[in-house]
C-alpha cells in the first residue's frame, strides 16, 4: 500500500451536493501489484471486505489470507510518508486474486454501490484534472487512455497532494494549464524488481547510500543501483554506458575503500588455466538427535568428542528439542570443554552481568534521556525495528507480545554491552532466532552477543566487512566460472552487489525461519573452511547461472530475479553444493594465493567426516591442499593472451598482479 485515504466520495446525482444518498464513501488506495502500480477506489462498503487481499508477510514461510485487513498494516499517506518500513520491510507484498476485467476498465459493474469501484494500471492513465481553487471539497477525476473518464473523486477528508505527490514518484505530471496535469510515463519507468521503492530521486539515492547503505541495500539495492547507473547514463536509452573505469571509480567513492581493480598494465595480463578437477557428490545426514548428544557427554557433562559433533552438525544440524543446548557452544558462549557445573557458575556470573547492563538504561530518567540523543535514537530505532521483526511468526505476532518485549530489552541492553556499535538496522533480523530457540531473555542475549563479535564488521560505519566479503566473493566466483562472470560485468552487474543483503545478515531473508535455524547451525560449526558462507553464494548464483545466461537476462532482469529467490531456495541442495565446492577447491594442487588465503587454506586442510566418525556419510575424507606460488604463475604478453582462446583471466581484486621485472 504505496497511498491509502478514506472520506474520498464519489457524488452520484451531479448538483445534489447536499443529497446524502448521492454522496457515496469510498477508500482510495494506490497499491504495487506484481510489477504494476494501481489506483482503486472502493465503496466503503467494499473496502471492508478485503478476503481478496493476500499479505506475504516479510518472514514468509507461508502466505497468510486476511478476511478482513488489520489495522496494524493500515497506512494513511501521511504516516507512510514518514514511515520508516518502507526502508527496511523487504518483503511487504500485496497482491491480488485476479479478476476478469479489461485493460482499462473502469469499472466492475455490479448492484447497489459497487457499480462504482473502479481499479486501473498507472500505466493506462493519460491525465488528471483538478479541481479550481477555493471551490469547496478539492476533487481529482482520472482520464485513461482509450478516453474513459472515472467519476469525480471529492476528498471530503484533507485535500489531494499527498496522493499526487505519491503518483509523482512513479510517473511524471507535467503542467498543461492549472487544472490538467499530463501523465508522462516514459522518465520513471516503474521497478520490476523491488515492492518498496525510495523517495529520493538519483542523486538523492546516491548519497543514501554513501550515508546509510545498510538501509538502502535492505529496501532493495537493485532498485537503488538502477537509479544510480540511469543517473550515470542519462535517461536516453541510447547513450552509452559509460567504461568500467569510470564506473568503478563512482562505486568506489559510493562505498569509500572498496578496490576495484580495472587498470591495464602495459605487456602483461595475468593468465591462469587452472583445472579445479571433478567435483565430489556430497550427501547430508540427519539431524543430530538428543539422545546422539547425550551418548558423546561424560558424566561431568564434558564433550568427550568435540571435533567428531562439529562435523556431525556440519553434515545434518540439530535437531530442534537440542539446540537450545548445543547453540550455546556453537556460538561461544558456553566453551566446549566445559563442565555441567562450570557452565551453572558461568550462567550465574552472566545473569547478574545481564541485569546490571539492563539496569544502566532502564535507570536513566526521562530528563537524561533528552540530553542523550546516541541513546534515543537507538531507542527509536529499536521501536521500530521490533514492531515488524518476523510478526508472521507465532512467537513474535499479536499485539502485546512478550517476545516483542524481550527482543527490545535484548537490543537495548547491547546498546549499554557495545555503546561504540549500539543498534544498527539488520541486528534485530540476526536476534529473532536466538531469541526463538533460546525462551530465554540472558541466555539469547550472550548468544546473541556472540553472534555479534562474528558479525560486527559488517555493521561498522566504514563496513569493512562488507568490502572485504564482497572482494572476496567476487575472487571466488572468478575462479570457479570466469565465463559467468563475464557474462554479469557485461550486464553492469559484475560488483555483485545483489548479495549485499546475503551476507549483511547470513541469508535470513532469503529462506524460511526454519531453514535459518538450519543454516546457521551448521555455519556456525566453522567447517570445512574458512568464509563458508561465501561458497554458499557461490552455490546459489552459480543453481541460477543457467536461467541467467540463457534468456540473456540484463541488468534488471538480474537483480529482479536474484531478489525474487527468496523463500524459494533449497537450504538442504545448496548446503551439499557449497560443500563439493569446497572439496574440489582442496583438492586442487594450483589452487591461487588470494583463494587459499579466503579460505584459509594455505597451512591447513578442509576437514569433512571421514570414516572414524561411525557416519556413512558418503563423503571423501580430509582433503590437503598446496597453494600455487604466486611467484610462479603463468604469464603471457597481452599480445599472446589474445592468441590464446583457452586462457582465462583471474582478474579480481585479490589477484596477484605481476610487473615486469
Amino acid at each position: 500500500i504505496i497511498y491509502e485515504q478514506e472520506g474520498v466520495y464519489i457524488h452520484s446525482s451531479c448538483g445534489k451536493a447536499n443529497d446524502q444518498d448521492s454522496l457515496i464513501s469510498g477508500i482510495l488506495r494506490v497499491l504495487e501489484k506484481d510489477a504494476e502500480v494501481i489506483v482503486d477506489w472502493r465503496p466503503l462498503d467494499d473496502a471492508l471486505d478485503s478476503s481478496s487481499i493476500l499479505y506475504a508477510g516479510k518472514d514468509s514461510s507461508s502466505v497468510v489470507e486476511w478476511t478482513q485487513a488489520p489495522k496494524e498494516r493500515t497506512h494513511r499517506g501521511s504516516e507512510l510518508q514518514s514511515s520508516y518500513e518502507a526502508e527496511w520491510d523487504m518483503v511487504n507484498t500485496v497482491s491480488f486474486k485476479k479478476k476478469p476485467h479489461t485493460n482499462g476498465d473502469a469499472a466492475s459493474h455490479r448492484n447497489g454501490k459497487s457499480k462504482w469501484s473502479f481499479l486501473f494500471s498507472l500505466t493506462d492513465l493519460k491525465s488528471i484534472k483538478r479541481s479550481k481553487e477555493g471551490m469547496g471539497w478539492s476533487y481529482l477525476v482520472f482520464c485513461l487512455k482509450d478516453d474513459v473518464v472515472l467519476p469525480a473523486l471529492h476528498f471530503h477528508q484533507g485535500d489531494s497532494k499527498l496522493l499526487i505527490e505519491s503518483l509523482e514518484k512513479y510517473v511524471v505530471l507535467s503542467s498543461q494549464d492549472n487544472r490538467i496535469l499530463l501523465v508522462n510515463c516514459q522518465n520513471k519507468s516503474l521497478s520490476q524488481s523491488f515492492e518498496n521503492l525510495l523517495d529520493e530521486p538519483a542523486y538523492g539515492l546516491i548519497q543514501k547510500i554513501k550515508k546509510d547503505p545498510y538501509t538502502a541495500t535492505m529496501v532493495g539495492f537493485s532498485k537503488v543501483t538502477n537509479y544510480i547507473f540511469d543517473s550515470l547514463r542519462g535517461s536516453d536509452p541510447s547513450t552509452h554506458q559509460r567504461p568500467p573505469s569510470e564506473m568503478a571509480d563512482f562505486l568506489s567513492d559510493a562505498i569509500p575503500g572498496l578496490k576495484i581493480n580495472q587498470q591495464e598494465e602495459l605487456g602483461f595480463e595475468v593468465i591462469t588455466r587452472i583445472d579445479l578437477g571433478e567435483r565430489p557428490v556430497v550427501h547430508r545426514r540427519e539431524p543430530v538427535s538428543l539422545e546422539e548428544w547425550t551418548k558423546s557427554v561424560d558424566s561431568e557433562g564434558r564433550l568427550l568428542n568435540v571435533e567428531s559433533m562439529k562435523q556431525k552438525i556440519f553434515r545434518g544440524g540439530l535437531s530442534h528439542s537440542l539446540r537450545k543446548q548445543a547453540w550455546k557452544f556453537l556460538l561461544g558462549y558456553f566453551p566446549w570443554d566445559s563442565t555441567k557445573e562450570e557452565r551453572a557458575q558461568l550462567q550465574k556470573q552472566k545473569t547478574d552481568e545481564y541485569f546490571r547492563m539492563k539496569l544502566q538504561w532502564k535507570s536513566i530518567s526521562e530528563e537524561q534521556e533528552k540530553r542523550n540523543s546516541r541513546l534515543r535514537d537507538y531507542r527509536s530505532l529499536i521501536e521500530k525495528d521490533v514492531n515488524r521483526t518476523d510478526r508472521t511468526n507465532k512467537f513474535y505476532e499479536g499485539q502485546d507480545n512478550p517476545g516483542l518485549i524481550l527482543l527490545h530489552d535484548i537490543l537495548m541492553t547491547y546498546c549499554m554491552y557495545d555503546f561504540d556499535l549500539g543498534y544498527v538496522q539488520g541486528m534485530s533480523d540476526l536476534l529473532s532466532p536466538l531469541l526463538y530457540v533460546m525462551e530465554n531473555e540472558v541466555d539469547a542475549f550472550w548468544c546473541f552477543a556472540s553472534y555479534m563479535d562474528q558479525m560486527h564488521q559488517n555493521f561498522e560505519e566504514q563496513m569493512q566487512g562488507m568490502k572485504t566479503q564482497l572482494v572476496q566473493l567476487s575472487t571466488l566466483l572468478r575462479l570457479l566460472d570466469s565465463g559467468f562472470c563475464s557474462y554479469l560485468e557485461s550486464q553492469d552487474s559484475g560488483y555483485l552487489y545483489f548479495c549485499f543483503r546475503w551476507l549483511l545478515i547470513r541469508f535470513k531473508r532469503e529462506f524460511s525461519f526454519l531453514d535459518i535455524l538450519r543454516l546457521w547451525e551448521v555455519m556456525w560449526t566453522e567447517l570445512p573452511c574458512k568464509n563458508f558462507h561465501l561458497l554458499l553464494c557461490c552455490a546459489i548464483l552459480e543453481s541460477e547461472k543457467q536461467q541467467i545466461m540463457e534468456k540473456h537476462y540484463g541488468f534488471n532482469e538480474i537483480l529482479k530475479h536474484i531478489n525474487e529467490l527468496s523463500m524459494k531456495i533449497d537450504v538442504e541442495d545448496i548446503l551439499c553444493k557449497a560443500e563439493a565446492i569446497s572439496l574440489q577447491m582442496a583438492q586442487c594442487k594450483e589452487l591461487p594465493q588470494a583463494v587459499c588465503e579466503i579460505l584459509g587454506l594455505q597451512d591447513s586442510e578442509v576437514t569433512t567426516p571421514d570414516s572414524d566418525t561411525g557416519e556413512d556419510d558418503n563423503v571423501g575424507t580430509t582433503c590437503p591442499t598446496s597453494a600455487f606460488p604466486s611467484n610462479t604463475f603463468p604469464v603471457l604478453a597481452a599480445s599472446e593472451a589474445k592468441d590464446d582462446s583457452s586462457a582465462q583471466t583471474l582478474a579480481s581484486p585479490n589477484a596477484c598482479r605481476l610487473t615486469p621485472a
